[in-house]
């Protein structure tokens, strides 16, 4: 008999610069439209990852946690385009079930890989 489906969600932070402004308009326009947030303005963001695969039965985990830490280090800390960087280094047996972008504890965003 194969082991369960487990899931696992490791939960990094960084901090992201970004505003509200559509190039085309107007500095005027925008600062009309998107008020402060038209200027450049930072975030300190958490990003929660899982990941699902079997318990490996020798370690009793779904992934080697320093590996996963090595890889969000690298594709959400260090570079922020989640999905794909991510689902593509897993090692074989665990795929990524959801990602989650939070600005603060009222507001997040979460992708689990459907089109």
């Amino acid at each position: 008999m194969s082991a369960p489906i487990a899931y696992l969600t490791r939960v990094v932070a960084f901090t992201a610069t970004h505003r509200l402004f559509k190039p085309e308009w107007s500095a005027e326009r925008n600062a009309e439209t998107f008020g402060e947030t038209a200027r450049p303005h930072a975030h300190d963001y958490r990003c929660a990852v899982t990941v699902a695969g079997r318990v490996d039965p020798a370690t009793g985990m779904v992934v080697d946690l320093g590996a996963l830490d090595r890889i969000l280090a690298e594709e959400v800390v260090k570079r922020f385009d989640i999905w794909q960087r991510l689902a593509t280094r897993l090692p074989k047996g665990c795929r990524l079930a959801s990602v989650r972008v939070q600005e603060d504890p009222t507001l997040y965003a979460e992708y689990r890989g459907e089109a």
